[in-house]
């Protein structure tokens, strides 16, 4: 750095959230968080700590904070690599003259204990792998709901150090989701932002996590335990809420009238950290999210009691990381997803057996018969000829939307509309369907592309790389609703055989 731009370290630290303005002598602390919240989750014994809420609360200068002083090998991670550029700008001004820089690789060397911190970018799925064994005391993700969870999940998995005394920790800072993609950060931080959670916690309080059979178990504590012959240790969480008013630096700026001149919902996201408002629609979204939380409004456990199966939608997965999940229809209610993970289905002989069992209930089962789901539709169809039915998503079809105006591209394009036209408010009888916020993300994670008159679904590998998962949840849910079209719109519409009123 040279001398000039040392010489206006001082003058450029004052507009970011905790940067010294101290002398730039070794012995001087590079940082010095905000008191308040940025200070108490400096301090914080969390191994998983959330920071944020509203704009302007310091999350980007907690995580570089704690990199320059409380660890010696940091990763700073940012969705897109352009936005890694303005963390560099403030990484910079934090350090100074101290340490050796590398712009090209993101590096900063050498700074004081022996420091060292690296950012990145991981704007693909599957970017993780490029870190994949490589070692950091500390991950923090600026604008965490930006990353998919799986994203978070694998890469802290190299969260540990081989230095007696050096803690290892996790920092997400973020803004209130703005997409049902980002909703994950709220399940994972239930007890502090999830306003129905049964047993809501304080911010700071900590409450310690065990995955168990590949979801999270609250404990009561840390103390390791037995399940499966595995010995499993929880971590521990905990949720700090920040505003605009505890960052002196910045809130003195004017910047809380930019945010005031925001529209909302971003207006009260940013401005005062709501994580109740609603979400913003993909202008190209097939099934809206509004719609989506009335049909869980409506959905009660026993909506489906006395009430025949009419259909079920099954989602295969064969070993992987996806899962097989059985959705069964009773008319307008349906159920709540069995899910059964992939290792558990290793081959198409299993998947067969967990199909006969759910047609027990009754009903006609549609199978994903595409790809890997084929040889298990064939063993069911072998014994059950008349119970099953082949979901393939990619062939033709002549099928309408409820006006007859609408064409489409393939089966799988009409039938996310399908479930669109059913779930909307002026039916009839809308559906209802069952609670959950992954299921939500993923049915309004679909966008659509007109072409004239013909709907077109975007790829799902698309889908995919926005949840970073595989919709199995709604695709079940979609193949429970598919079915004869004459009959479907019989059961949903009654005999009105005019269009859906909008």
């Amino acid at each position: 750095m040279t001398t000039a731009l040392a010489s206006g370290v001082a003058k450029l630290e004052k507009t970011n959230a905790g940067l010294s303005t101290a002398s730039t002598a070794d012995t001087t602390p590079l940082f010095a968080p905000n008191p308040g919240p940025q200070a108490r989750a400096y301090e914080s014994h969390a191994d998983i700590t959330g920071y944020g809420g509203a704009a302007g609360g310091g999350k980007s200068m907690l995580a570089i904070g704690l990199a320059v002083t409380r660890h010696r090998r940091s990763i700073i991670f940012r969705r897109e690599a352009e936005q890694v550029r303005d963390l560099w700008d403030k990484l910079g001004r934090t350090c100074g003259i101290h340490g050796r820089s590398n712009e090209n690789l993101l590096v900063w060397r050498g700074l004081p204990g022996g420091r060292w911190v690296r950012l990145a970018g991981v704007k693909n799925e599957g970017d993780w792998r490029k870190y994949q064994g490589h070692a950091h005391d500390l991950y923090a993700f600026d604008e965490a709901t930006e990353f998919s969870e799986a994203q978070v999940r694998t890469l802290i998995a190299w969260n540990r150090t081989e230095v007696p005394g050096q803690r290892c920790r996790v920092v997400l800072a973020f803004n209130p989701p703005t997409t049902t993609e980002g909703e994950w950060i709220i399940d994972f931080f239930a007890p502090w932002l999830d306003e129905t959670h049964a047993n809501p916690a304080e911010p700071g309080e900590l409450r310690w996590y065990a995955v168990v059979d590949g979801q999270d178990v609250e404990r009561e504590d840390g103390s390791p335990f037995e399940y499966k012959g595995e010995t499993i240790t929880p971590l521990s969480r905990t949720f700090f809420p920040a505003r605009l008013d505890d960052n002196p630096y910045l809130a003195e700026t004017g910047y809380r009238a930019t945010l005031q001149n925001v529209p909302e919902p971003l207006r009260s996201q940013l401005l005062y950290g709501d994580f109740t408002i609603g979400l913003a629609d993909d202008e190209w979204q097939v099934v809206p999210t509004g719609w989506v939380r009335e049909a869980q409004d409506r959905w009660t456990p026993d909506g489906g009691r006395g009430k025949p199966v009419t259909a079920l939608g099954i989602d295969l997965a064969q070993g992987g990381a996806d899962q097989t999940v059985i959705v069964r229809r009773h008319g307008h209610w349906f159920s709540l997803p069995e899910t059964i993970p992939g290792r558990e289905v290793p081959e198409a002989n299993v998947n067969a057996e967990h199909v006969k069992r759910a047609l027990a209930w009754g009903g006609v089962a549609n199978i994903d018969a595409d790809g890997i789901g084929a040889a298990t539709f064939y063993l069911v169809q072998a014994t059950h000829s008349a119970l099953v039915r082949a979901y393939h998503g990619g062939a033709a079809t002549d099928v309408t939307d409820a006006s007859g105006v609408l064409s489409f591209q393939n089966v799988r394009a009409a039938a996310y509309w399908r479930l669109r036209e059913a779930l909307d408010p002026s039916s009839i009888d809308p559906v209802a369907l069952p609670p959950g916020r992954e299921l939500r993300a993923e049915l309004c994670a679909a966008r659509y592309i007109p072409e004239g008159n013909t709907i077109k679904l975007e790829k799902k590998e698309h889908i995919k790389q926005r949840l970073g998962r595989s919709p199995d949840l709604a695709d079940a849910v979609v193949m429970a609703l598919w079915d004869d079209p004459r009959a479907l719109r019989a059961s949903l519409y009654g005999l009105r055989s005019g269009p859906i009123r909008r």
